[in-house]
């Protein structure tokens, strides 16, 4: 693992070269967006958005890698065989660091269709790349604060609907909707303000993954469960780039998605609520649960091993 000198270097040329392979990939989505952008019919999105998908799915396999060469340590990753790459799935899993992301792409990368994340609205003004997920129909969501939507509740319908939209267009080609439910990074500071229950993960936010069951719910095939675990501590981006991530734990599952799910209306139906907490809490425990044997038996394994020194 690259240290001091060795790893700033690493890290520099890392950035370098992740943001050249993105400007030359954007670059190369930028006449379909516009072509989108003019002509914005079923007919037209048909064609062109399995072509953007492409670009983009070639792009991950850069960047993929990359993580590959700078990253020496192997990742244990289970569970990401049995899938369909022209089929649709939701994605859920819970967020430690930036560096989840590219994990999860190199993970699920030509195993399922392209990740499409939700974003803030404000990313979609970021020069060139902002294009590209616009292109590409990564939602874009105004973010409301808790006291923001107790004034007006209004606020909260008018993202589920926006989301709800996103999802439509989705119905299109296959894709891969991803949603990271706890709605942040996890840090110890944000679970104890909001007196989380679990050990390792914040509270889950149920609504985008309910909105999202709601508007594509029979069109996917499963809903992938993912555990993502740092047995050394989650990695910065900067860490990662540098190519001292550590060790990388990725556990999945397939789950069906279940019928009363795609029909019932989460922001209108309180049992319909009640039901969809209680399960997406078990799912939950059950994620916390296994973070906690991942990083705690592979810390005992790593203190128990004899030291390779000398």
């Amino acid at each position: 693992m690259p240290r001091g000198r060795l790893a700033w270097v690493t890290g520099v040329v890392s950035l370098i070269l992740l943001g050249a392979s993105t400007l030359f990939w954007c670059l190369l989505l930028l006449p379909l967006a516009l072509l989108k952008l003019v002509l914005p019919f079923a007919a037209v999105r048909r064609r062109v958005d399995p072509v953007l998908n492409g670009i983009a799915t070639a792009w991950v396999s850069c960047n993929a890698g990359w993580l590959a060469r700078i990253q020496r340590t192997p990742w244990d990753v289970q569970g990401n065989t049995g899938l369909r790459y022209a089929d649709w799935y939701l994605v859920n899993c819970n967020h430690q660091s930036w560096a989840d992301i590219f994990v999860l792409q190199r993970s699920l990368n030509r195993r399922i269709p392209l990740l499409k994340f939700f974003l803030k609205q404000q990313l979609i003004y970021v020069p060139v790349i902002g294009l590209a997920w616009w292109a590409l129909d990564f939602p874009f969501m105004k973010r409301h604060g808790k006291a923001e939507l107790r004034r007006n509740p209004a606020l909260g319908r008018q993202d589920q609907e926006a989301a709800r939209r996103a999802c439509e267009k989705f119905s299109l080609v296959p894709t891969s909707v991803m949603v990271f439910a706890e709605g942040t990074r996890f840090s110890e500071a944000k679970r104890a303000a909001q007196a989380s229950p679990y050990r390792h993960l914040l509270k889950p936010k149920a609504g985008g993954l309910a909105v999202a069951l709601n508007a594509m719910g029979t069109r996917f095939r499963s809903m992938i469960d993912v555990t993502i675990a740092y047995p050394e501590g989650a990695p910065s981006f900067w860490d990662m780039a540098c190519g001292r991530a550590g060790p990388v734990v990725v556990r999945m599952r397939q789950l069906p998605v279940p019928p009363s799910f795609c029909d019932a209306d989460y922001t209108r139906d309180k049992a319909f609520r009640a039901t969809f907490h209680h399960w997406l809490g078990e799912q939950w425990q059950a994620k916390d649960d296994e973070i906690e044997a991942l990083t705690t038996g592979r810390v005992r394994e790593a203190r128990a091993a004899p030291s390779q020194e000398g």
